[in-house]
């Protein structure tokens, strides 16, 4: 099958896309691996609901409503995802795997996928981070005779029960499952590479600008682009003010090593552990991509643009939901913009406001 483009990834960025490329001239094709809508939220653990996550920006052209923030997320998501996909009319192909991406001699990039090739003139890669856990490597990890989990398999505290956890990162999901875990584990204990930065009050315009400017910065020097947490701090919400008063939240630097019954420090005092749970983040889906060659010395891909998801080396593509679109607001706006960039190196489209006007 031939389109002019192939968006790859059905969350918030990809549904994004689709549906200003529906309001092109553009042929285009949604390709997802997942069985069902929702995106890298479907994962989120049950205990998650929607009024403990960060805000979720409506989908261009239809509003999420006032569900019930009692409810897991990863339910109230994927209905609306699911409702959009009907809604919109966007043609979501799935279960599909997107195995590689190739560059043809006639100017085509070849998608290789489970349902067979695709080709495209333009190639949005909206695929994320939830298929990337990052795994760091400490001394004698492989020593520890415990568990051990990443983030990504969370789901939620009951499994803790009674054990004593040791939590690993700094960012915003490991302080949730901390918070829940200490409710019912015998003990915790909290370690990050770096000081936790909170940021009391709300997140206005200007702070996030500036956040989003700095990552922005980053992957135009085809840096990585560095974790969300690190940009923007850690909401000192009530719920965290309580845990930092009752003594959960108090950050130990990293250990030296890890051993067969828990982690040891520098200084040579240490901590049983049961459990060690891996809350260290993700890093972008693009292995299918490395055929292509984007990647620079800096270790990231370099990207121009109007909002910064142009591939600098190759026009034909775009990452969304890579750098400073990798939120749910900056993916509706990294979108359009992807979008009206696409259709003027294909020709024959152009974009203004919300919508985009065919035929000039």
């Amino acid at each position: 099958m031939d389109v002019d483009v192939a968006v790859i990834g059905a969350g918030q960025a990809g549904l994004s896309a689709g549906y200003f490329l529906r309001r092109s001239d553009l042929s285009s094709v949604v390709l997802d691996h997942a069985d069902g809508p929702g995106g890298a939220w479907r994962h989120r653990w049950p205990t998650l609901t929607l009024g403990r996550t960060h805000h979720i920006h409506d989908l261009p052209g239809m509003p999420l409503g006032t569900p019930d923030t009692s409810r897991p997320a990863s339910e109230v998501v994927a209905e609306y995802f699911g409702r959009y996909e009907r809604e919109t009319g966007l043609d979501v192909r799935r279960p599909v795997d997107v195995t590689q991406v190739t560059s043809e001699p006639d100017g085509r990039l070849l998608l290789g996928t489970s349902d067979g090739p695709y080709g495209a003139r333009a190639l949005i890669n909206a695929t994320g981070t939830w298929e990337r856990p990052f795994w760091p490597y400490y001394p004698g990890r492989e020593t520890f005779r415990g568990r051990q989990l990443h983030t990504a398999d969370y789901r939620g505290p009951d499994a803790f029960a009674g054990r004593r956890v040791l939590v690993v990162g700094g960012g915003a999901s490991g302080v949730q499952a901390l918070l829940e875990i200490a409710g019912v584990a015998a003990a915790t204990a909290w370690v990050t590479r770096r000081p936790p930065v909170w940021r009391d009050g709300p997140f206005d315009a200007e702070a996030g600008r500036a956040s989003v400017g700095r990552v922005a910065e980053r992957v135009r020097a085809g840096l990585p682009p560095g974790s969300v947490v690190g940009a923007t701090g850690l909401a000192l919400t009530p719920e965290v003010r309580d845990g930092i008063e009752r003594g959960v939240l108090v950050r130990r630097p990293m250990f030296a090593r890890v051993v067969p019954d828990g982690v040891v420090w520098a200084d040579g005092t240490a901590f049983d552990a049961d459990v060690i749970l891996w809350a260290t983040g993700f890093r972008a889906a693009l292995d299918h991509l490395a055929p292509l060659g984007l990647r620079g010395p800096g270790g990231g891909v370099a990207l121009d643009g109007a909002l910064t998801t142009r591939v600098a080396a190759d026009p034909r593509v775009h990452l969304l939901g890579y750098g400073p679109s990798a939120s749910t607001i900056g993916a509706n706006r990294a979108g359009r913009a992807a979008v009206r960039e696409i259709a003027a190196v294909l020709g024959g489209t152009r974009v203004t406001g919300a919508e985009i006007v065919t035929g000039v």
